[in-house]
C-alpha cells in the first residue's frame, strides 16, 4: 500500500538517496526545505515530489508542514550536519538540531491535540553515531546503552535531538524509532569528510588542478563502512516493519582505518605511484571519534538488512562521481 512520506532536508546528501529509494518503492514524497536551500542533488527527482518550504526554528511552518499534509511517515533527517562548522557556529547548531526537533514534535503534537486527534504518524528520527563521542577499546562494540561522550557541538545537539524523540516516545506515546547511524558515505556527498576530501583532491590531481600531494589528518582512526544506498535501504526496511519504539545502531560489515580508505582510494589512480601523502594538523581533531565499532545485532535481526554495497564499490563509484565534480 502506498503511503505519504515526508523526508526533512529534502535537498541534503542521504535525504537524496532516500527520495529516490522511496520513488522507486511507489511511495509518495513530500520533502521539507528551507527556502535558500541547495536542490541540486534532488534535482533529477524534484518534480516527482512535493517540495514544501519550512525551517526547525519557525515553528508556524513546521505546523503548516504537518496540518497540510497529513504524512503517515515522517523520516527527520535535516540537520547541520558538518562537525567543523559546529565549532565555529555552535549556537545555530545546537538550536537547529536539538530546537528545531522539538519544534517538529510540538508541531506534530498540535496537529494531533488540535486538528485531527486520530493522526499518529510514524516518526523516524536520524541521530548519530556521534553521540558516543570518543570510546575505549574495552567498549567496543558499542551498544545503544552505551553513555553519551559528545565530542563536538554537533554530537550535543543531535544528544538534544535523541533525548527529545525518547521523551515524546515515552510520554506522549509517539511512535517513534530512533537511527544512530554509523559512517555511510557515497556520492553526492559535498561535505568534506575523510573520503570526501580523500576523493576530490585525487580527481583534482588527476585533472592537474592539484599538486600530487593528499593532506590528510588521522589516519588511524577506525570506521565501520556503510554505502549510503544501503543506509536509506535499512531506513526504509525498519519503517515498513514498523518497528516503534526501538533505538538501533546501524552500520555496515566493513572495518577500515582512515589510512586503509585512503590508499584503496588512491590505488584506484592512474597517477597512484605519484601521489604522496602529508599530515595536515589542522585536520586533526582534539577529541577524535577514533573506534567506531558498533553492535547492530539487533538491527539486522529486527529487519533481516543486509549491506549489497561492497566498501570497494562504494569508493570506487565516489571517486568517479569526484571525477565528474571537478
Amino acid at each position: 500500500m502506498t503511503q505519504k512520506w515526508l523526508i526533512t532536508g529534502a535537498g541534503g546528501f542521504v535525504a537524496s538517496h532516500y527520495i529516490d529509494y522511496l520513488l522507486e518503492q511507489k511511495e509518495e514524497v513530500i520533502g521539507s526545505i528551507r527556502w535558500n536551500e541547495d536542490l541540486s542533488r534532488i534535482e533529477h527527482c524534484k518534480d516527482k515530489i512535493k517540495l514544501v518550504s519550512a525551517d526547525l526554528l519557525d515553528l508556524s511552518s513546521l505546523i503548516r508542514l504537518i496540518a497540510d499534509n497529513k504524512p503517515d511517515i515522517i523520516s527527520h533527517l535535516a540537520a547541520q550536519s558538518y562537525v567543523p562548522d559546529s565549532y565555529t557556529n555552535p549556537i545555530i547548531t545546537v538550536e537547529t538540531n536539538t530546537i528545531g526537533t522539538l519544534n517538529l514534535f510540538e508541531a506534530i503534537r498540535i496537529v494531533k491535540d488540535y486538528i485531527d486527534k486520530t493522526y499518529n504518524p510514524i516518526i523516524h528520527v536520524v541521530s548519530s553515531s556521534e553521540v558516543y563521542g570518543k570510546v575505549d577499546e574495552e567498549h567496543i562494540p558499542i551498544t545503544i546503552k552505551h553513555p553519551f561522550i559528545p565530542g563536538n557541538q554537533y554530537a550535543i545537539g543531535k544528544i538534544g535531538e535523541d533525548a527529545t524523540a525518547q521523551f515524546y516516545n515515552k510520554y506522549y506515546g509517539f511512535k517513534v524509532i530512533i537511527t544512530r547511524m554509523f559512517t555511510h558515505c557515497g556520492l553526492r556527498r559535498t561535505m568534506m569528510s575523510a573520503e570526501n576530501s580523500f576523493a576530490k583532491q585525487i580527481a583534482l590531481i588527476e585533472k592537474g588542478k592539484q599538486e600530487p600531494i593528499i593532506k590528510h589528518g588521522n589516519l588511524n582512526s577506525v570506521r565501520t563502512w556503510a554505502d549510503v544506498r544501503d543506509a536509506v535501504q535499512a531506513y526504509y526496511l525498519m519503517i515498513k516493519d514498523e518497528n516503534v519504539g526501538k533505538i538501533y545502531n546501524i552500520g555496515g560489515n566493513t572495518v577500515k582505518t582512515i589510512g586503509e580508505m585512503l590508499d584503496y582510494l588512491i590505488s584506484l589512480s592512474p597517477l597512484k605511484d605519484k601521489i604522496k601523502k602529508e599530515l595536515d594538523e589542522t585536520l586533526i581533531r582534539k577529541l577524535d571519534v577514533n573506534l567506531q565499532i558498533m553492535d547492530n545485532s539487533e538491527f539486522y535481526k529486527d529487519t533481516n538488512w543486509k549491506p549489497e554495497y561492497t566498501f570497494e564499490q562504494t569508493m570506487q563509484d565516489l571517486l568517479n562521481w569526484w571525477r565528474q565534480e571537478v
